[in-house]
Order: structure tokens, then C-alpha cells, then sequence
């Protein structure tokens, strides 16, 4: 049997709109996604795309790039045909590409492992 529809003040049927709206733990649900998006844009590459945790361990290892921490602290290795260009394993499936400007390293790209396996990345 169906659930009875709530009568809202303008003559519009719902089956808990009202609730919807006046849940708290929806706020915070919302306020927590929020603050989640607001994290993942202030990094220097896009990883709204990506799954959390993923996203969670590449900005962990981006940041402690920028500080001065060597790649090969992450298991990073120079690519064969372009030593400038630098992978370091984020998970099983994913990989951060850097390029190496001398003086520094710059994060340039997260990639999936089989695109990273089908093409050259940095070319």
C-alpha cells in the first residue's frame, strides 16, 4: 500500500518534502560534501573526478612535494623515455605525473594506471 501524500501549503502533493528540507543531518551531510569540494579545489590540479580516498592520498602527497619531500619517498620513478617526467604510484590504480623543473618538482597530472599504460604520459 502507498504512502499517504502530505497536502503542502500551496496545494502541492509530496511524500516528504517538508522532512527533506527540515532534516539536520542532511545539512550536515551537505555542509561535509561542502567543505569536501572546497578542499579538493585549492589543490593545483583537478581531482574532483577521482574517488575520495584517492583524492585524500594524492593531496597528502602533493603537498608534501611543494614542502620539498624527495619523490622517491612515494616510490616515484623518472619515466625511461623522458627522465623529466616523474610517476609516483598513488594507490594500485592511479598515478601522479610530475615534471621535474631542476630546482623543483611540479605535480601535472593524476591518471588512471591503464591510461597511464596505454599512452606516454608528458608527451
Amino acid at each position: 500500500m502507498s504512502k499517504k501524500k502530505k497536502k503542502l501549503l500551496n496545494n502541492h502533493r509530496s511524500q516528504g518534502i517538508l522532512e527533506q528540507y527540515n532534516n539536520p543531518m542532511k545539512r550536515d551531510r551537505e555542509e561535509t560534501k561542502n567543505r569536501w569540494r572546497e578542499t579538493v579545489r585549492k589543490n593545483s590540479i583537478d581531482l574532483s573526478t577521482l574517488p575520495k580516498s584517492v583524492a585524500a592520498k594524492a593531496m597528502q602527497i602533493i603537498s608534501a612535494i611543494e614542502k620539498g619531500t624527495c619523490y622517491t619517498a612515494f616510490r616515484g620513478k623518472r619515466l625511461r623515455h623522458n627522465r623529466f617526467i616523474i610517476s609516483i604510484p598513488v594507490t594500485r590504480n592511479y598515478r601522479l605525473i610530475c615534471r621535474d623543473y631542476g630546482s623543483f618538482v611540479a605535480p601535472q597530472a593524476i591518471v588512471s594506471h591503464e591510461d597511464y599504460n596505454v599512452c606516454k604520459p608528458g608527451l
